[in-house]
Order: structure tokens, then C-alpha cells, then sequence
């Protein structure tokens, strides 16, 4: 008789260890630019510049000053502690697809030769994802609760979220925080699949 041991869980708190750790990386990779001479910027998302797509992986660790990364600690910490609710794996998911798509978008539609750097696409992306996650197919009271926490959310956020898009000011990319929140939306709706038999995944 062969028993299956039950699944392993992940402890709640584990589960934010992820978004903590990413944007510890981010704050030493700022500090070690600025008591190392030169600059990190240089390895952002060069756009149209194809050795420049490197960009897509490190842009979002790198900052053009402390005043920039300090904006972006908090929303990116609170967003991506909500997509981490749902398990290390998904965050990782989300934030692979949503810097993937994110960072084309913006080495595509943004002028040639353009430096991107920043997490604003990751924080716009996560916005996406919380937002978009209520469409996707999944238990009932899953979807209800995903509302709650989608309305609090915009209610938060949705404001400069939007500014950031429509309202930004010269040196910001619009296009990094469009496409961001649009890889956070295709996260949302391509993670979850319904189950065989008119079951849905939770």
C-alpha cells in the first residue's frame, strides 16, 4: 500500500520573504553605486540598442538616485507583498512576466536610445496583477476577496497609477509603467486555468 504524504505548506510569513529580499537587492545594489566609482544606470534598458536588452533583468534593481528608489520602495513592497500571498512561485511568475513584457514594451516604444532604470514598472505590474487577478477563474469566495482587496488597492493607488501613465513629467517612462501594468494583467489572466471536469483552479 503506497501512502502520498500530504502536500508541504508554505509558512504566511515565508511567503513575503520574496518581495522583502528583491528590494533588499535593490537597496544595496544602491548603495554599492554610490560609494563605487562610476555608475550602474549604465546597465539599464537601453532602448533599440539590442545590447542594451540586458536591461530587461537588471533595469529594475537600478535607480538614478535615492530619491527614486525611496518612491518606489513602499508601493513595490506593499503590491508585491499581495501578489505574494499567493505563494514564492507566483511572485516569481508575475514578476518574470511582467519585467519580460514590461521591459520589450518600453525598449520598443520608447525613443532610441533611451535609458530605463527603475522598479516603477514592477510596482505598476503588481497594480495590474491585483487588479486584473478578479477576472481570472477561480473559486468564488477566491474572486470575491480578490475584489475587496483590488478596490482597496485602487482606492490606494489608482490615482498616481494613472498620473504615471497619462500625467507623467519629462524623464519618466510612461512606457515602463504602461506596459508593466499590462504584463501584470496578462499574469492575472494566463496563471490560472480552469480544472478538468467544471472544476476551477482555486
Amino acid at each position: 500500500m503506497t501512502v502520498t504524504p500530504p502536500p508541504q505548506t508554505q509558512h504566511p510569513l515565508g511567503r513575503f520573504a520574496s518581495p522583502v529580499l528583491l528590494l533588499v537587492a535593490m537597496w544595496v545594489v544602491q548603495f554599492a553605486d554610490a560609494i563605487l566609482p562610476g555608475s550602474f544606470t549604465g546597465f539599464g534598458l537601453r532602448s533599440w540598442d539590442v545590447s542594451g536588452l540586458g536591461g530587461i533583468v537588471l533595469g529594475p534593481l537600478l535607480h538614478a538616485n535615492w530619491q527614486h528608489l525611496i518612491a518606489n520602495s513602499v508601493p513595490f513592497l506593499v503590491l508585491g507583498c499581495l501578489v505574494a500571498v499567493e505563494g514564492t512561485r507566483r511572485f516569481w511568475t508575475v514578476t518574470a512576466i511582467v519585467a519580460v513584457v514590461g521591459g520589450i514594451g518600453t525598449w520598443v516604444f520608447n525613443a532610441s536610445g533611451t535609458l530605463t532604470v527603475g522598479a516603477s514598472g514592477l510596482v505598476f505590474g503588481y497594480f495590474g496583477y491585483v487588479v486584473m487577478r478578479v477576472f481570472a477563474p477561480g473559486r468564488v469566495a477566491h474572486r470575491i476577496l480578490y475584489a475587496v482587496i483590488a478596490i482597496v488597492v485602487i482606492a490606494l493607488y489608482g490615482g498616481s497609477m494613472l498620473a504615471g501613465v497619462f500625467g507623467v513629467a519629462d524623464g519618466i517612462s510612461w512606457q515602463g509603467h504602461l506596459f508593466g501594468a499590462i504584463g501584470g494583467g496578462i499574469a492575472a489572466l494566463a496563471g490560472r486555468r480552469p480544472r478538468t471536469g467544471g472544476a476551477l483552479a482555486p
